[in-house]
């Protein structure tokens, strides 16, 4: 599945082809499947020129820096908190700025319900209201593409409906009235709560929610007692104890759920914090 991977300078993902074949003609992924998703940071090269235009509709999430796009023979600019939208066999280039190159989190869709999604959006450039929410959702396709411990139908269906809810999340943004509450904490917040299986850089969500580093740690030992991550720890644990106590998943399973790779990591953690194991939680939790 990974065509590229790293610590943290680019990820792409590509469904092998006969998958999505596949998906194009099943229950549910027929409406909209996401083919290629991925990362890239200002330091890698996200750029691309299709003079004939593409099977796929592309769209970008611009999270930081900025770029630019012809589409269609007229030129736009792509700045951070918007995304790019290129419609199916749309004649198309773009890349990054020079002096301040983006940060995007992209994907290639295709399915029956896209062309109807797009028009809705309004093409090629669409601001983003909540940049935080859809940069977790852009995450959360590109995270989910990349696991291969689920089957290919579930996989594609979960990654389906992570892109159904950025795509429907930008259609309402567009028509939405401003927040009236812009408050970077309950920002960056929302987003650890939306994200909890993915990993969370401080530099990257300050950004997001437009504060520096240090800033957003004051606001959360403020609000918190503690750091950013040790909000998120409490975050995963909170949902660990539910889905021990109503599901009868492994606890190899809701470690992944929560953002743990290394299960044993996990069980450390909840130990630590709970002073005994997730399974004697579960155990003394049961009814």
């Amino acid at each position: 599945m990974p065509a590229r991977d790293g610590l943290r300078p680019q990820r792409l993902y590509a469904v092998p082809r006969r998958q999505v074949t596949a998906a194009l003609t099943a229950p549910v992924t027929r409406r909209l499947v996401v083919t290629d998703a991925g990362y890239s940071p200002a330091s890698a090269l996200f750029e691309a020129a299709r003079p004939e235009g593409s099977r796929h509709t592309v769209l970008a999430v611009c999270a930081s820096g900025s770029g630019w796009a012809d589409v269609a023979g007229r030129r736009h600019r792509i700045g951070a908190g918007s995304a790019l939208v290129v419609p199916v066999a749309t004649a198309h280039a773009y890349g990054g700025s020079a002096s301040s190159p983006w940060t995007v989190w992209w994907c290639h869709l295709r399915g029956s319900d896209v062309p109807e999604l797009v028009e809705a959006l309004g093409p090629p450039v669409v601001p983003i209201r909540h940049l935080d929410r859809a940069v977790a959702l852009a995450d959360e396709i590109v995270g989910r593409l990349a696991r291969d411990d689920d089957g290919a139908p579930a996989r594609l269906v979960g990654v389906a409906g992570a892109a159904w809810k950025l795509l429907t999340q930008l259609i309402a943004d567009r028509s939405a009235a401003p927040p009236a509450d812009d408050d970077p904490l309950s920002r960056a917040m929302d987003y650890l709560a939306s994200r909890l299986d993915g990993t969370v850089r401080v530099p990257e969500l300050a950004a997001l929610v437009g504060v520096s580093p240090s800033h957003l740690t004051t606001l959360f030992r403020r609000a918190t007692g503690g750091g950013v991550h040790a909000y998120q720890t409490t975050l995963r644990m909170t949902r660990a104890r539910l889905l021990l106590t109503t599901t009868a998943a492994t606890v190899s399973e809701i470690a992944r759920d929560v953002g743990y790779g290394d299960p044993f990591h996990f069980s450390r953690q909840f130990r630590q914090l709970h002073a005994m194991s997730p399974t004697e939680f579960r155990s003394t939790a049961a009814p």
